[in-house]
């Protein structure tokens, strides 16, 4: 008999429900995990807007991909993780109880970390931008946008050696860029005085990379202004909701290179996740205080809402199991 679960659906724009559904069965190479909790994306938000594309309702648990848990059962032909290890997983139905992982797409977690929530999409995420973006010591950089994202390449940056000049439009933010050793902070207000003021602090010559963490084309722009000739411009932020335009004469003219820091590929994706456990087990990074909200299933159209919205204090959200 085919035991049951919660999952989220959702049943048109802004509008969620939680359904009693079939718990999944794992396939050959793949493994079930009983879920401890999933993060919620800002990737999310334009589904979740409900744009023409999108069909409802969703199939149960959609949209949620930043999943860790309990291995729970384990098809055919897996020998690890085995049932009763704690990982982290690279899953696409993670706002449910249950969801399914290739066996290949989890990372266990050490007993170092029980206890502790470990959205491994996303902060594996954090390490593969930061790889991409060659950050290196003694290079300037400046960070648009000091989210959950923005936060972590904050404190990588640092700890590698740059000065890490942040810009971000919430007080809160500026002062948690502070707090993961940003060396300078600019609101995000005005364009003119944002550009001015780097200019400043860089002497005249701008940032050897810039990272734009936002996703949307006022901060895209900036970062092409704060890029030094023959610097590095990263595009971390998430661009979803339509075609961007770029100061082609600008960019041409600095000779910038241009990094478009996403992934797709699932092994690209694990080594991040990897790198990511290996450096909160060994105390290199504390995402905890990041993990600003917590909400249990039923609430996470509140989530999703929080997320887009941005209330004082807000950073991450996440899905908790109890």
């Amino acid at each position: 008999m085919t035991l049951p679960m919660r999952a989220a659906v959702l049943e048109a724009p802004g509008q969620v429900s939680v359904r009693e559904v079939p718990r999944p069965e794992p396939g050959p190479g793949q493994v079930r995990l009983r879920l401890e909790g999933c993060g919620v994306c800002a990737s999310n938000l334009t589904p979740w807007s409900g744009p023409d594309w999108m069909r409802f309702p969703t199939e149960p648990g959609d949209l949620g991909h930043e999943a860790w848990g309990v291995v729970d059962a384990v098809g055919e032909g897996v020998e690890s993780p085995r049932v009763g290890e704690r990982v982290a997983a690279l899953t696409y139905r993670g706002y449910a109880e249950y969801d399914l992982a290739e066996a290949a797409n989890t990372v266990s977690l050490p007993r170092s970390l029980d206890g502790q929530p470990f959205p491994g999409e996303p902060l594996g995420c954090a390490m593969n931008i930061f790889r991409r973006s060659g950050i290196a010591a003694g290079d300037t950089v400046a960070i648009i946008g000091i989210g959950f994202l923005g936060a972590i390449l904050t404190r990588l940056a640092t700890d590698a050696g740059a000065r890490v000049i942040a810009v971000s439009r919430r007080p809160f933010s500026l002062d948690l860029a502070r707090r993961m050793g940003a060396a300078e902070t600019v609101p995000m207000e005005d364009h003119h005085a944002i550009i001015a003021r780097v200019k400043e602090l860089t002497g005249g010559r701008f940032c050897d990379v810039v990272v734009e963490a936002v996703g949307k084309q006022w901060p895209l722009d900036l970062a092409g202004e704060l890029t030094r000739g023959r610097g590095r411009l990263v595009v971390a932020g998430y661009h979803q909701d339509g075609p961007r335009t770029v100061n082609m004469w600008l960019w041409n003219w600095r000779g910038i290179d241009v990094i478009n820091a996403h992934e797709r590929d699932p092994k690209v994706y694990m080594q991040g996740i990897r790198e990511a456990v290996e450096a909160v087990a060994a105390g290199r990074l504390d995402p905890a205080p990041l993990f600003t909200h917590g909400y249990p299933l039923e609430a996470l159209g509140e989530a999703l809402d929080a997320t887009r919205d941005r209330p004082d204090g807000f950073l991450k959200a996440l899905v908790r199991f109890p």
